[in-house]
Formats: structure tokens, C-alpha cells, sequence
């Protein structure tokens, strides 16, 4: 069964990779597919809306022969993601509690 995931939860999925290192765009993609069903051409577009937004910086750096281009989180990036992941830890108690019942808060 696969779920509908958004934009924000797509967002934090992937400056959750990049935080761990600098990576490029096709390890980014089968990390994110590792959890979620995604396409380059869904990705490519996310990386550059977040390193528009400040959230990523990029660098090109040489590899068999040619250059490839490495995604880095930005202080701006790791914030959003603590924010979101807050806000995540927040919404995933709230559907622990309707799955699995327990007390409401």
C-alpha cells in the first residue's frame, strides 16, 4: 500500500539525505525511493525549488570524467527540516493515537 506524502513530507525526506553528507542527485532519488515511490523527474525539481529557497547549495565536482553536481543542506535547510520534523513527531502522535488508541492530549 503506498500513501499520498506532499510536497513538505517530500521536502524533508530529502534534506534528511543531504543533511547526513554532501550528495549528489541520483543517490538523493534511490535514497528517497528507499522510502517512498518517486521519479527524477518529480526530484530534480524539488532540489532546485529547495536550493532556490535557501535550504541546499550545490557543488560540481569531478567524477569519471565528468562533472557531477553535490547537494549540500544550508543552516536555512537544517532549520526547516528541524521545524518540519517537529511538526512530524507531533502529526505521527496523533495517528499513533487514532491507530493504536491511547489518551488524548
Amino acid at each position: 500500500m503506498a500513501f499520498i506524502t506532499g510536497s513538505t513530507l517530500l521536502d524533508a525526506i530529502v534534506l534528511s539525505v543531504a543533511a547526513r553528507e554532501g550528495t549528489y542527485g541520483y543517490k538523493i532519488t534511490q535514497d528517497v525511493r528507499s522510502v517512498m515511490e518517486v521519479s527524477e523527474s518529480t526530484l530534480y525539481p524539488v532540489l532546485r525549488r529547495l536550493q532556490k529557497d535557501g535550504c541546499l547549495t550545490t557543488y560540481d565536482q569531478a567524477f569519471a570524467g565528468r562533472n557531477r553536481r553535490y547537494y549540500k543542506i544550508t543552516p536555512a535547510g537544517s532549520q526547516r527540516l528541524d521545524e518540519t520534523l517537529a511538526e512530524w513527531e507531533e502529526y505521527k502522535q496523533k495517528i499513533d493515537r487514532v491507530f493504536y488508541g491511547g489518551n488524548e492530549t
